[in-house]
Parts: C-alpha cells; structure tokens; sequence
C-alpha cells in the first residue's frame, strides 16, 4: 500500500517546482523561439511572394517593352522598304522620261537633218540642172527661160518627193 507522508508532498512541491523552472527556462524560450522562428518565416514567404509579384510584374513589361520594340522595328523597316520601292520607282520614271526626251530630241534633229538635206540636194539639183540646161540650149536661150525651166523641174520633182525626202 501506499503510505502517505511527508515524502509524497515533498514529491509534489519539488514536481511543482520543477514543472514551473521548466516551463520558466526551458518552455517560454522555446515558444518564445518557435514563434519568432514562425514569424520569420512567414515574413520571408510574404517578402518571397511580393518579390514573385515584382518579378512577374517587371517580365510582363518587359514582355510589352520588347513587343513594342519589335512593333517599332517592324514599322522602321516597313516605312524603309516602302521609301525604297519610291525611290526606285522615281527612278524608273525619271529614267523613262529622260529616253521620251532624248527620243524627241533625236526625232526633231533627225527631221531637221532631213529637210537641211533635203534643201541641200534640191540646192544641188537646181546648180545642175542650170548647168545642164546651159551646156544644152545655152545658144538659144536667155536666162528668164532658164530659170523658168529649171523652177518647173524642181516643182515637179517636189510632187514625185525626191528619194522619200520632201523638198
């Protein structure tokens, strides 16, 4: 059986004594520890996430930076291809206008070569005739006839064209 003596309550009290140096020394501190512990780590989770939230924030505009860059140079080299087709095209038209004007210009010249030639040869036509003319009637002839004559020939030379040349 048991006996109940002084030994039981001093049992008791150094069981008391000791529960309270326990949770005095040994419990507050390590709650006391675990709880700044929990603290800090839920501080660092939050600290974590919002740098998450940063993060993700800062790679979407940086995302829209370089969609922005890229819809920039994409424009840039559009508006140059666009200025180089122009350019080109001015050139070609220049360039055709240029060969148009020459064409004229050759055509007027050649036309004008044509009629001094022309002019020349009814010019060389009417000396030979005269001469001709001469060596055959000049015994029987005086010279408004001669000029008559040769002006009727160079006339119709005139209407048959010489050599696809108008006189």
């Amino acid at each position: 059986m048991v006996s109940i003596d002084g030994t039981l309550f001093a049992q008791i009290v150094n069981f008391i004594v000791l529960v309270i140096l326990i949770r005095v020394f040994v419990y507050k501190p390590v709650v006391k520890v675990m709880h700044e512990r929990e603290a800090k780590i839920a501080h660092s989770i939050d600290a974590a996430a919002r740098d998450a939230k940063e993060a993700q924030e800062l790679l979407t505009k940086y995302k829209a930076q370089l969609e922005e860059a890229r819809a920039e140079a994409q424009e840039i080299v559009d508006k140059a291809l666009k200025r180089a087709q122009d350019e080109y095209n001015a050139a070609v038209n220049n360039t055709k206008q240029e060969i148009e004007e020459m064409k004229a210009t050759a055509k007027k010249e050649i036309e004008q070569e044509r009629e001094q030639a022309a002019l020349q040869l009814k010019g060389e036509i009417v000396t030979l005739s005269l001469m001709a003319a001469n060596k055959v009637i000049a015994a029987n002839m005086d010279s408004d006839k001669n000029k008559k004559l040769v002006s009727d020939f160079v006339d119709k030379l005139d209407e048959n064209k010489l050599g696809g040349l108008s006189c």
